[in-house]
């Protein structure tokens, strides 16, 4: 061989080695964050301070829970999960996709009736989703949590028939539902009552008497199991848990303590599991063939 192709040899092994090098470095250096929109104002924001205080580039994955779970089951990647309710952290323990005990509450959500603004279509109380021609948008049941509880609002109030012939379309995740009633696509979604704070401007709330409040829910953040990184994925965690963090919820509305969310509905339990009845599917089979 001669020298010059020694040479070129060597060459191309050492751009090889460094270009390896250096996505590994990037690869520990970077953090992926699979995140329910339920947290998309507050977590944009504190992905944004996070990466300029700690210099670790976060890659933001937004969607509905269940299908953020899905997608860290399927790629077996990810330094932390954050969904919109405690119910998909039971289905990811389930599952052993998440570090046991490795969550922790960042955030309570009361449920509400949200209209476009000024509340065009005159709705004041869930019975009034019931009435003729009225447009309903809720999250969809099967991935994301809003639509989850949803269905669970529904039925607990036994206005499970009677509203979902009214439901013309379901979001993808809880922040394409909110834009439901945002760009006044529908009369009113089932959402959060946080989500008027997100756009005020675009978006009215209508409280939900609190006798009709099933549950409360909460925003939980915790570990995959698949973390390349397990000190960083808490370095995070404590980040978003800090009085920065907890103050960019604050900005947008969230409840931070339970007696906050309890003022809303001082008798309804918080967390727990729901699961999405027989009568849904049977409800969706009926509605499907008209």
């Amino acid at each position: 061989m001669s020298i010059h192709k020694i040479i070129l040899f060597l060459a191309v092994g050492i751009v090889v080695v460094f270009s390896g090098w250096g996505k590994a470095n990037a690869e520990i250096n970077s953090i992926t964050v699979f995140c329910g929109s339920a947290n998309k104002p507050a977590m944009e924001e504190i992905a944004i301070e996070f990466e300029r205080v700690k210099n670790i580039k976060v890659n933001m994955i937004f969607g509905g829970s269940g299908t953020l779970l899905s997608q860290i089951e399927l790629s077996r990647k990810g330094e932390i999960y954050l969904p919109g309710s405690p119910d998909y952290i039971i289905i990811a323990e389930r599952k052993k996709l998440i570090i046991e005990n490795s969550d922790q509450i960042i955030a309570y959500l009361v449920p509400a009736i949200i209209t476009p603004a000024g509340n065009p279509a005159n709705i004041h109380t869930l019975e009034d989703l019931t009435g003729p021609g009225v447009r309903i948008g809720i999250g969809n049941p099967e991935s994301v949590c809003l639509g989850l509880y949803g269905i669970e609002l529904l039925e607990t109030n036994n206005l499970l028939e009677k509203v979902m012939k009214n439901v013309v379309t379901f979001g993808g995740s809880c922040s394409k539902t909110a834009n439901l009633a945002a760009m006044s696509n529908v009369d009113a979604i089932l959402g959060w009552r946080v989500f008027h704070f997100w756009n005020p401007d675009r978006m009215d709330f209508v409280p939900i008497a609190p006798e009709n409040i099933p549950r409360i829910s909460y925003i939980p953040i915790s570990i995959p199991v698949y973390t390349k990184d397990i000190n960083l994925s808490k370095e995070f965690i404590e980040f978003v848990l800090s009085p920065a963090g907890k103050a960019a919820y604050k900005k947008f509305g969230y409840l931070s303590s339970v007696e906050e969310a309890k003022a809303f509905a001082p008798n309804a339990p918080i967390g727990g599991e729901y699961k999405l009845p027989t009568a849904y599917f049977d409800l969706l089979k009926t509605l499907w063939k008209k």
